[in-house]
């Protein structure tokens, strides 16, 4: 009697009548030797299959896969991406980073964690949707930010990558959004960054994005305290007054007339 053999294929059709292909499992990630696709071996019902399965399960995990712990950096990558919100494609541009370092084979001994979430870093810089070093810690397994900055200059030397430069007006969207702002006051801060980059403004983008946005808030009726700034954007107290004095003599250029009159820009807080 012979035995019927089920064929193991998902079919992925479309309705546009096109090719009809077919695969099983998930795609293939073409970082890792076999792809990513491995075999997992089920328990089977009953002692003898329990012990079976055991001993099994231990010949498998005896290095059969060489890119264990590149898949397990590529799972930790995953996790800070998707705990960020960032796209695929910067994860997928960390995974590349990664693997480009790990062959290497001169990051044994350095922080793992630091290492990952700077290859996030930079990639997220790459992609041209920049996240700020503190953003990058707050899901870097307690990696401080002197240690992913450590790792970035290191991976940056070690690889000569190019990661862009970055703007205020990078972060300023993200920051009014934490910060509840008005659809009014966002577009206000955007055109005040747009005009701050034609003055000589030597202070760090994030700073003045921070700066801006108290600035902005100064002239609104939602008005936001210097605290809540800095909880939202990451930047120091200190450092955003600081910026918002080298700022205060351009208000009038900075900030759109539509927005606020003179006599509102007269009204604001005198560093």
């Amino acid at each position: 009697m012979k035995k019927r053999i089920l064929q193991q294929w998902r079919t992925f059709a479309n309705e546009s009548g096109d090719n009809d292909p077919v695969r099983v499992g998930g795609p293939s990630n073409t970082l890792v030797t076999d792809g990513g696709l491995s075999t997992v071996i089920s328990k089977p019902n009953g002692a003898q299959g329990e012990f079976l399965s055991s001993s099994l399960q231990r010949w498998q995990n005896r290095g059969s896969n060489p890119d264990r712990s590149l898949i397990q950096a590529f799972r930790s990558i995953a996790t800070m991406s998707d705990r960020l919100s960032l796209v695929a494609t910067i994860k997928d541009r960390a995974n590349e980073i990664y693997k480009k370092v790990e062959d290497l084979k001169s990051i044994r001994g350095r922080n793992q964690d630091a290492i990952l979430a700077a290859c996030l870093y930079i990639a997220c810089r790459q992609e041209d949707r920049p996240r700020t070093v503190k953003e990058i810690c707050s899901v870097a397994n307690g990696a401080t930010k002197k240690e992913v900055g450590r790792a970035q200059m290191y991976i940056v030397k070690q690889l000569e990558v190019e990661m862009g430069t970055i703007h205020a007006g990078d972060f300023l969207r993200r920051f009014c959004s934490h910060l509840g702002m008005t659809n009014h006051a966002v577009k206000a801060a955007q055109e005040a960054v747009q005009k701050e980059e034609e003055l000589d403004i030597r202070r760090n983008p994030i700073s003045v994005a921070a700066a801006v946005i108290y600035m902005i808030t100064q002239l609104s009726d939602e008005k936001k305290l210097l605290r809540d700034i800095s909880l939202a954007t990451g930047v120091a107290e200190g450092t955003i007054w600081n910026s918002y004095k080298d700022l205060y003599p351009y208000a009038s250029r900075l900030i759109p007339s539509s927005f606020a009159t003179e006599e509102d820009l007269r009204n604001l807080c005198t560093p």
